[in-house]
Protein backbone atom coordinates (compact mmCIF):
# COMPACT_ATOMS: atom_id res chain seq x y z
CA UNK A 1 0.00 0.00 0.00
CA UNK A 2 1.46 3.41 -0.94
CA UNK A 3 2.12 6.22 1.51
CA UNK A 4 -0.51 8.93 1.15
CA UNK A 5 -0.49 12.50 2.49
CA UNK A 6 -3.64 14.19 3.78
CA UNK A 7 -3.93 17.95 4.23
CA UNK A 8 -6.58 19.92 6.09
CA UNK A 9 -6.87 23.71 6.33
CA UNK A 10 -7.73 25.58 9.53
CA UNK A 11 -8.18 29.28 10.23
CA UNK A 12 -8.14 31.40 13.35
CA UNK A 13 -7.82 35.03 14.40
CA UNK A 14 -5.03 35.86 16.83
CA UNK A 15 -3.31 38.99 18.08
CA UNK A 16 0.28 39.12 19.25
CA UNK A 17 3.18 41.46 19.89
CA UNK A 18 6.88 40.77 19.45
CA UNK A 19 8.52 42.13 22.57
CA UNK A 20 11.91 43.71 21.85
CA UNK A 21 11.46 43.56 18.08
CA UNK A 22 12.90 46.51 16.14
CA UNK A 23 9.96 46.98 13.76
CA UNK A 24 6.24 47.69 13.79
CA UNK A 25 5.36 44.14 14.92
CA UNK A 26 6.51 45.07 18.42
CA UNK A 27 3.04 46.64 18.75
CA UNK A 28 -0.06 44.56 19.47
CA UNK A 29 -1.61 43.58 16.15
CA UNK A 30 -3.67 40.73 14.75
CA UNK A 31 -3.65 38.26 11.90
CA UNK A 32 -6.14 36.04 10.14
CA UNK A 33 -4.03 32.89 10.24
CA UNK A 34 -4.44 29.98 7.83
CA UNK A 35 -2.85 26.72 8.93
CA UNK A 36 -2.36 23.75 6.61
CA UNK A 37 -1.69 20.47 8.42
CA UNK A 38 -0.35 17.55 6.39
CA UNK A 39 -0.05 14.03 7.77
CA UNK A 40 1.16 10.89 6.04
CA UNK A 41 0.67 7.17 6.35
CA UNK A 42 -0.59 4.07 4.63
CA UNK A 43 -4.34 3.63 4.18
CA UNK A 44 -5.76 0.80 6.28
CA UNK A 45 -6.13 -2.41 4.33
CA UNK A 46 -7.63 -4.44 7.18
CA UNK A 47 -10.92 -6.00 6.05
CA UNK A 48 -13.78 -5.01 8.31
CA UNK A 49 -11.93 -1.95 9.63
CA UNK A 50 -14.41 0.95 9.63
CA UNK A 51 -11.49 3.14 8.50
CA UNK A 52 -10.46 0.78 5.68
CA UNK A 53 -8.97 2.76 2.82
CA UNK A 54 -8.15 5.77 5.04
CA UNK A 55 -4.86 7.05 6.38
CA UNK A 56 -6.92 8.64 9.15
CA UNK A 57 -10.35 10.12 9.57
CA UNK A 58 -10.38 13.82 8.61
CA UNK A 59 -12.75 14.36 11.55
CA UNK A 60 -10.12 13.07 13.98
CA UNK A 61 -7.48 15.34 12.44
CA UNK A 62 -9.87 18.25 12.79
CA UNK A 63 -10.52 17.43 16.46
CA UNK A 64 -6.81 17.14 17.29
CA UNK A 65 -5.83 20.41 15.60
CA UNK A 66 -8.81 22.28 17.03
CA UNK A 67 -8.01 21.12 20.56
CA UNK A 68 -4.26 21.72 20.34
CA UNK A 69 -4.18 24.92 18.26
CA UNK A 70 -7.38 26.59 17.10
CA UNK A 71 -9.40 26.50 20.32
CA UNK A 72 -6.41 27.86 22.25
CA UNK A 73 -5.47 30.64 19.84
CA UNK A 74 -8.66 31.82 18.17
CA UNK A 75 -9.40 35.35 19.39
CA UNK A 76 -6.46 35.21 21.78
CA UNK A 77 -3.71 37.69 22.53
CA UNK A 78 -0.34 35.91 22.59
CA UNK A 79 2.61 37.51 24.35
CA UNK A 80 6.06 36.27 25.27
CA UNK A 81 6.36 35.36 28.94
CA UNK A 82 9.16 37.51 30.36
CA UNK A 83 9.68 39.14 33.74
CA UNK A 84 8.94 42.52 32.10
CA UNK A 85 5.68 41.31 30.56
CA UNK A 86 4.35 39.50 33.65
CA UNK A 87 2.53 42.51 35.20
CA UNK A 88 0.93 43.42 31.87
CA UNK A 89 -0.15 39.83 31.22
CA UNK A 90 -1.68 39.72 34.71
CA UNK A 91 -3.64 42.93 34.12
CA UNK A 92 -4.84 41.79 30.71
CA UNK A 93 -5.92 38.39 32.06
CA UNK A 94 -7.92 40.12 34.79
CA UNK A 95 -9.87 42.00 32.14
CA UNK A 96 -9.91 39.67 29.12
CA UNK A 97 -10.47 35.94 28.88
CA UNK A 98 -7.97 34.68 26.36
CA UNK A 99 -4.49 36.05 27.00
CA UNK A 100 -1.68 33.54 26.55
CA UNK A 101 1.87 33.97 27.77
CA UNK A 102 4.19 31.60 25.93
CA UNK A 103 7.81 30.70 26.55
CA UNK A 104 8.98 31.92 23.16
CA UNK A 105 8.75 34.95 20.90
CA UNK A 106 5.33 34.38 19.21
CA UNK A 107 6.55 34.58 15.64
CA UNK A 108 5.03 32.52 12.86
CA UNK A 109 8.13 30.31 12.91
CA UNK A 110 8.12 29.62 16.65
CA UNK A 111 4.36 29.05 16.68
CA UNK A 112 4.82 26.32 14.05
CA UNK A 113 7.37 24.51 16.19
CA UNK A 114 4.93 24.67 19.12
CA UNK A 115 2.07 23.38 16.95
CA UNK A 116 4.17 20.45 15.71
CA UNK A 117 5.09 19.47 19.27
CA UNK A 118 1.40 19.53 20.25
CA UNK A 119 -0.08 17.76 17.21
CA UNK A 120 2.43 14.97 16.47
CA UNK A 121 1.99 12.96 19.69
CA UNK A 122 -1.80 12.93 19.29
CA UNK A 123 -1.82 11.30 15.86
CA UNK A 124 -2.91 7.66 15.57
CA UNK A 125 -0.36 4.88 15.31
CA UNK A 126 1.06 4.66 11.80
CA UNK A 127 0.29 8.31 10.99
CA UNK A 128 3.05 10.92 11.09
CA UNK A 129 3.00 14.69 10.95
CA UNK A 130 4.55 15.53 7.59
CA UNK A 131 4.36 19.33 7.44
CA UNK A 132 2.69 22.47 8.70
CA UNK A 133 2.29 25.68 6.74
CA UNK A 134 1.13 28.82 8.55
CA UNK A 135 0.05 31.89 6.61
CA UNK A 136 0.30 35.02 8.75
CA UNK A 137 -0.88 37.16 5.85
CA UNK A 138 -2.18 36.28 2.40
CA UNK A 139 1.34 36.67 1.03
CA UNK A 140 3.57 35.47 3.91
CA UNK A 141 3.93 32.04 5.44
CA UNK A 142 6.34 29.78 7.28
CA UNK A 143 6.60 26.03 6.92
CA UNK A 144 7.66 23.23 9.28
CA UNK A 145 8.65 19.89 7.71
CA UNK A 146 9.27 16.67 9.61
CA UNK A 147 12.16 15.74 7.28
CA UNK A 148 13.99 18.88 8.46
CA UNK A 149 13.29 18.18 12.16
CA UNK A 150 14.28 14.58 12.98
Amino acid sequence: MPIIRLTREFSFETAHALEGYDGPCREIHGHSYRLFVTVKGRPSDRPGDPKEGMVMDFGLLKRIVNEEVVDRLDHALVLRATPASAPLVGELRARFGNVLAVGYQPTCERMLADFAARIAPRLPEGVALHSLRLYETAASCAEWCADDNP
